[in-house]
């Protein structure tokens, strides 16, 4: 795999629609992504004192966060809507190597902050609900 700038790594919204069309949040500074995986341990006495996982069982999930400058474009304003309702909405990280991840994410938490004579900034996280799709 080659090497990729993470200016390069971005977060689109959907737009509600049928096709969904997705837009990138603006003003992202710094994105992160973290695939978790819960093991369903099946360890027994025949193991021989190794513990021993259940192959493609557990639970898998997707964690996404960001931080940025906000810009007020539609997008971002998309998303503090969903995080205001608590409703799911449809997400996708773009790569620069054309890789994607597509999937329902929650708005679990959207924070904004700001000081005198500084932008307005935010930090945003989300959950993935349901399957997300590698492609």
């Amino acid at each position: 795999m080659a090497v990729e700038k993470g200016s390069a790594f971005l977060l689109k919204v959907g737009n509600g629609a049928a096709p969904v069309v997705y837009a990138t949040v603006a003003g992202l500074r710094t994105t992160q992504m973290s695939v978790n995986g819960e093991a369903i341990v099946v360890t027994t006495k025949d193991s021989g004192g190794w513990r021993q996982l259940l192959s493609g069982a557990g639970v898998r999930s997707v964690s996404v966060s960001g931080a940025g400058v906000f810009t007020g474009s539609v997008a971002e304003l998309r998303v503090k809507a969903s995080a205001l309702t608590g409703v799911l909405d449809d997400y996708r990280l773009a790569f620069e190597g054309g890789d994607m991840m597509t999937g329902k994410f929650l708005v679990s938490r959207l924070d904004y902050a700001g000081d005198f004579n500084g932008e307005r900034s935010y930090t945003l996280s989300l959950e993935s609900s349901g399957a997300v799709v590698v492609g």
